[in-house]
């Protein structure tokens, strides 16, 4: 009994409660990403810290025209071109701090400090649209063990499921 009351509730880890603080969250990415491009040796440029602002606006994923509609409306330097946009993710996708989810043809943020090759699993609320995303040692070790045993060198290592959160079958 003693145990299952210390029992650590890991959907918390993967999907924010609706009450987190989302500015910490936003703030932490920001400076994660700051960090990492400095590491790198790179610049987080205006555009792509506004590329990625946008996306940690929410843990929902954007499409390109939906990050172009959120930067015009933020009116900073009026309406981004396209590519702009394009170049912006690209580079921070190559910098690991936002995934495609191929699915629904969008990025999200990624708000999980986690190496740019290990696998990843989305979970994709079909309710509240919201991405959780799933990391872990004995994920990453089947995949990587079922692609070794096939011959297989994946390009890129994800795996997308849909389905409710918790927090949307709670309520």
């Amino acid at each position: 009994m003693a145990k299952k009351a210390q029992a650590h509730d890991h959907s918390r880890d993967i999907f924010p409660t609706p009450d987190h603080d989302h500015g910490r969250c936003a703030a932490d990415a920001i400076a994660h990403a700051e960090a990492v491009c400095a590491a790198n040796k790179e610049r987080l440029t205006p555009i792509r810290r506004r590329v990625l602002e946008a996306l940690l606006a929410s843990h929902a994923p954007l499409g390109a025209y939906e990050l172009i509609d959120r930067l015009a409306d933020a009116g900073e330097g009026g309406r981004p071109a396209p590519i702009t946009i394009y170049r912006a993710l690209d580079f921070l996708r190559e910098q690991g701090l936002v995934h495609r989810i191929e699915s629904r043809n969008a990025f999200i943020a990624c708000v999980h400090n986690h190496a740019s090759g290990d696998p990843v699993v989305f979970l994709i609320c079909d309710t509240c649209g919201a991405v959780g995303e799933a990391t872990g040692a004995a994920i990453a070790d089947a995949i990587k063990a079922a692609t070794r045993a096939a011959g297989f060198a994946p390009k890129t290592p994800v795996i997308e499921i849909s389905g409710t959160c918790a927090h949307c079958r709670s309520t």
